[in-house]
Parts: structure tokens; C-alpha cells; sequence
């Protein structure tokens, strides 16, 4: 049965806390990201970007200063906070909802600082043992905790080619990220500013990634909202049509099955897909 909440996370704007599934713009502030690397490298590029994400529908521009492409170095946090907290301070001053997307505590709490309202950590606390108890006690803003997205992670980008071994993929999947959640529960973090994200691209194999998409069951086995992150990545591009048509129609599928957010690039087509996947499941909720 699908237990996926249909209402966002609290502390979020209340236009984000509705039922219709929320599109997350990418701006990769980097030099090597495997999609735009190199666009939006500079913080006036960065900023000029994130407001035409906003001008095409975006509801949540995800903000990151490090790449998490497949042999992708790490670059040092000085480096990945001169990248990101302009742009995030920027944008936030405007009114964007930001995220942050960061394997550092330290980074989560600058950008916080300096106005994002999300903290999308894609190793759900693993690489930063510091990053449980800052997403608890940090205050957004708004008065309370970031939320915090929790993903399904095994090891940095170095490595993560090489950590695909699983019995059930989707299933032991979400059982490693539900000891994750555990363990940011222990730190502090209230279900209710709790995402959960699969991993889409992150130790699995391109087939596994279908297999994870298609059990909907275990991918929202943990009562959380659910972010999809699918966009332009390797499984998407092997089917060998435009990636963001192919993305915008995993869009739409994760719309239908109840999907809080989806994690994009292409905005406009992702906003007509996921208001048709809404209105699906909306009608065979009825």
C-alpha cells in the first residue's frame, strides 16, 4: 500500500504544503557536474539561472557546490562555501525557496544562515556525523528545523560504481535508508521535516534504478514524503530518446503514484507533466 503523505513536510511556505507534487530546480554552482558543469559556475550566472528556474515554475531551487557525478573528486568545504552561500543568500533574499544540497554539516548551516529552508543531503548524514544533530537543532528563517532529504547512499562518487551488489534492490535499499532514518530520528530530526529520496543513480546499476522506480512499495515503505531525482541521469539517457522528455515522463509517473517533489534541470516540461500526473491521481484517488 502506498503511504506516501500527500502534505509536504511543515515549516515550508504553506503554497508547498498542498497536494500537488512540487518541481525542484538543479543549479549546480560547478565546474564538473555531469549535466551543466561549467554553466553556472560563477555566482551572477548562478543567481541569473535560479531566477529562470523560478520564471518557469520551479517551487524549490536545490542549490550545490560539489559535484556527485559517478569518479567526481571532492573539492574542499572552503571551496564549496565560496560556491554556494552568495547564491543561496541571494536568492533567498528574493523570496526562493532554497536548498542546499551538501554533504556538510558546515555548509548546512551557512546556507541556512543565509536563507535556505531545505537541506538535501544525498548521503542522509553518513559522510558528516555532525549533520544529525545540525539539521535538529538549526533554525531556519522561518523559526523552525530545515527539512532535511534523506537519501539512499553507499559511498562517495569514487567508489559508488562499485557498491551495487543487493539481494532485492529495492527492497534492501530502502531498508539501509530506513537505518539512516533511524539514526537522524536519535539525532533529533522530527518526522515531520523528514524527506526520503531513493538514490536514483547512486550504487546502482541502470537496470537496479528501474527496479527501485517500479516498486513504489518499498520506495515509500518509510510513511515520508518521497523525492524522485531522475533527471538526465545515465538509466534515463540509455533509453535513447531526448533525456528530458524521458525525465519529464518519469515526472509524470512519479506524480501519479504521490511523489512530493521531483528533482529536475528542465523545468517547463516537468511543470506540464507533474500537474497531468496530479490530476491522474487525483481522479483515480476519486
Amino acid at each position: 500500500m502506498d503511504r506516501t503523505p500527500r502534505r509536504g513536510p511543515d515549516g515550508l511556505p504553506a503554497r508547498l504544503g498542498g497536494d500537488d507534487t512540487l518541481v525542484m530546480g538543479v543549479l549546480n554552482v560547478t565546474p564538473d557536474s555531469f549535466s551543466d558543469g561549467g554553466e553556472h559556475d560563477r555566482a551572477p550566472e548562478a543567481i541569473a539561472h535560479g531566477r529562470r528556474l523560478v520564471a518557469e515554475g520551479a517551487d524549490i531551487v536545490d542549490i550545490g557546490g560539489e559535484s556527485t557525478r559517478p569518479g567526481a573528486p571532492r573539492v574542499d568545504e572552503e571551496e564549496e562555501l565560496r560556491r554556494v552561500v552568495p547564491v543561496v543568500r541571494a536568492l533567498a533574499a528574493e523570496g526562493v525557496v532554497v536548498s542546499v544540497d551538501t554533504m556538510r554539516a558546515a555548509v548546512a548551516v551557512a546556507s541556512v544562515e543565509a536563507g535556505a529552508l531545505i537541506v538535501n543531503d544525498v548521503s542522509a548524514g553518513l559522510a558528516d556525523a555532525e549533520m544529525g544533530t545540525i539539521a535538529a537543532t538549526l533554525r531556519t528563517r522561518l523559526g523552525t528545523p530545515p527539512v532535511f532529504v534523506a537519501m539512499h547512499w553507499r559511498g562517495h562518487s569514487d567508489v559508488m560504481n562499485r557498491l551495487t551488489d543487493y539481494g532485492d534492490v529495492a527492497r534492501d535499499s530502502a531498508a539501509e535508508l530506513e537505518d539512516r532514518l533511524t539514526a537522524l530520528r536519535a539525532a533529533g530530526v522530527e518526522d515531520r521535516f523528514l524527506v526520503a529520496d531513493p538514490g536514483l543513480g547512486f550504487s546502482k546499476t541502470g537496470e537496479q534504478n528501474w527496479e527501485v522506480l517500479a516498486d513504489w512499495d518499498s520506495l515509500t515503505s518509510h510513511g515520508l514524503p518521497v523525492l524522485i531525482g531522475a533527471s538526465r541521469k545515465r538509466f534515463v539517457s540509455a533509453l535513447g530518446v531526448d533525456r528530458d522528455a524521458a525525465t519529464a515522463a518519469i515526472s509524470a509517473y512519479s506524480a501519479e503514484r504521490g511523489a512530493w517533489a521531483v528533482r529536475v534541470h528542465s523545468v517547463q516540461p516537468t511543470v506540464a507533466a507533474v500537474r497531468v500526473g496530479d490530476r491522474l491521481r487525483r481522479s483515480r484517488r476519486a
